[in-house]
């Protein structure tokens, strides 16, 4: 028997007074039973994904499958300049900014949510009102005056109980929506750490592009110097002194393209710190090199990704919150009860208040049932559960998208390396055969084609090797984007940072909602609440059996 039960059974027989003592001692039970009621909707359940066991490159020695340390991964480049512009970054870029108050207004929906849990209509209210009755109506005015005041003051309030679980659901949704928030935050704090590295690397790679033009373009000088003496000398055509100066002219001219590049990569690097557009001298330390790669890299399996990407994450909180609001649809199908009631004193002068008999009270049960609806409401149901089974299947996309990131970017470093190797071999060849074609030419050995080409062909080389070089960086950043990696650098860490804090402190009463503390009591609260219970367990809002 129940606890209700019990307390009812046993108060039957009993004197008024002591009956009256154990309804009331059972009404908190009651009230628990009337609120936990059912759950109306699906339960969520993780919708099916499909990963491999293994990496397609995981046989390749550089690839290593041990688990992926990726907490501030950009750190296996060993370059403080890159370190400095991450924590820049962190702290400054506004697009993270945006990304943390909407985690804070997650919070507060989460807030409201939980707040329909208790009676939704509660105020204070208060009236004066004057009336003055007409004496030609059938009645008049029964022989009582013509005119009257009226002084009301009391408490309204109305709750609708969560039989069917309708206010729950939707406190469900709202948990999952802000777990949502949290993961989306995560994933443009992965996206902005890689956007950084990558933009700081093609800063590097141009800086050694420019530097490789310039350094052809001094080889160049020599060799149009060579060919005008030889012609002054009588020893050659004036065809050798125009395609030395035509080679030298269009290596020149690639200098103002590279150097338009890097003017234009800095100014995405200055967004991107949360700063206009400006010299970056003091950060970047002037022309650089490109750090190197590492030799190996960590990946883990495909299954880490479900845990550590949080655009994965994101994804499935989505559909869990949209799972929940399938059963807030489905509660409206069902009557609703509510309790509703008024106490207040009215009487004609507010100073009799206070002299007895101004008591009034008025309460009592009711309920509503949209029983014509004309199909609204069943296909509100469907929609909701349409929606709920788009938002899996892009989950599960997500996951798809997630592995194939991954293995473009092993490929990518895996085979740009390989690249690297073979170009270096390449680089090292042009560079003999220019200076055998010089050699050969200064001796009139050979005419000025075999310099030309062989200089072209330096060009092409030195170039080719250092944005190869620069590509297999940024597949590295790829491939640790991929990964899920640097969203960590948050943790222990504010959502907002603390000047826009004070900021919306000024405006508005926050009542220590925007703490990094309260923060992560919201977060833990609402991944407590999402987690499978049994029917019967009351969720954390509530007191436990």
């Amino acid at each position: 028997m129940s606890e209700v039960a019990e307390g009812v059974v046993s108060a039957r027989g009993r004197p008024p007074q002591a009956r009256t003592r154990a309804l009331l001692a059972a009404l908190p039970a009651l009230a628990g039973l009337l609120l936990s009621g059912c759950l109306v909707g699906p339960g969520y359940v993780q919708p099916p994904v499909a990963t491999e066991a293994a990496w397609l490159e995981s046989g390749d020695p550089a690839i290593r499958t041990e688990p992926v340390e990726t907490a501030r991964w950009w750190e296996v480049f060993a370059d403080p300049t890159l370190v400095r512009l991450v924590n820049t970054a962190y702290a400054e870029n506004l697009t993270l900014r945006s990304a943390g108050l909407r985690v804070v207004e997650a919070q507060a929906r989460r807030g409201i949510a939980i707040g329909t849990l208790f009676p939704q209509q509660q105020a204070l209210v208060g009236s004066y009102t004057y009336t003055l009755q007409s004496e030609n109506t059938a009645f008049g005015t029964f022989g009582g005056p013509r005119g009257f005041s009226t002084f009301l003051a009391g408490f309204d309030a109305a709750w609708e109980l969560d039989l069917w679980g309708k206010f729950r659901r939707a406190v469900e949704a709202a948990d999952s929506d802000l777990l949502a928030a949290v993961a989306s935050y995560d994933d443009v704090l992965v996206s902005l750490v890689s956007e950084v590295a990558a933009t700081y690397l093609t800063i590097r790679t141009l800086d050694e592009r420019l530097a490789v033009a310039r350094g052809n373009v001094r080889v160049q000088e020599d060799s149009l110097g060579i060919a005008r003496v030889r012609y002054e000398a009588g020893g050659t055509s004036e065809l050798d002194v125009q395609q030395a100066a035509t080679l030298l002219h269009d290596t020149e001219a690639t200098i103002p393209e590279l150097e338009a590049l890097r003017r234009q990569a800095i100014d995405s690097l200055c967004v991107l710190l949360g700063m206009p557009p400006q010299e970056l001298a003091e950060l970047l330390g002037g022309p650089g090199t490109l750090p190197e790669v590492p030799v190996s890299v960590a990946v883990g399996i495909p299954a880490d990704l479900l845990r550590r990407r949080p655009d994965v994450r994101s994804a499935e909180f989505a559909a869990a919150a949209q799972s929940a609001r399938i059963g807030v649809s489905v509660a409206e199908l069902l009557p609703a009860f509510q309790l509703s009631g008024t106490v207040g004193l009215t009487a004609e002068k507010a100073a009799l208040w206070f002299e007895g008999n101004a008591l009034e009270a008025v309460a009592g049960p009711s309920f509503n049932w949209p029983v014509l609806n004309y199909g609204r409401l069943i296909n509100d149901v469907r929609l909701q559960d349409a929606t709920f089974q788009e938002l899996a299947t892009a989950y599960s996309n997500v996951v798809l998208v997630a592995q194939q990131e991954v293995e473009d970017a092993l490929v990518g470093y895996l085979r740009g390396t390989e690249r690297v190797q073979r170009l270096a071999e390449a680089v090292e060849a042009a560079n003999r055969a220019v200076d055998l074609s010089i050699i050969q030419y200064r001796g009139g050995a050979t005419d000025y084609t075999a310099v030309l080409n062989s200089q072209q062909a330096k060009l092409r080389e030195d170039d080719e090797l250092v944005n190869t070089r620069g590509v297999v960086a940024l597949s590295v950043v790829a491939l640790y984007k991929a990964l899920g990696g640097g969203w960590e650098l948050r943790e222990g860490q504010d959502f907002v940072p603390a000047k826009t804090r004070e900021e919306m402190e000024a405006r508005t009463r926050w009542g220590g909602l925007l703490s990094s503390k309260a923060q992560a009591q919201d977060i833990e609260k609402a991944q407590s609440d999402t987690q499978k219970r049994a029917w019967w367990q009351w969720r954390w809002w509530w007191p436990k059996w």
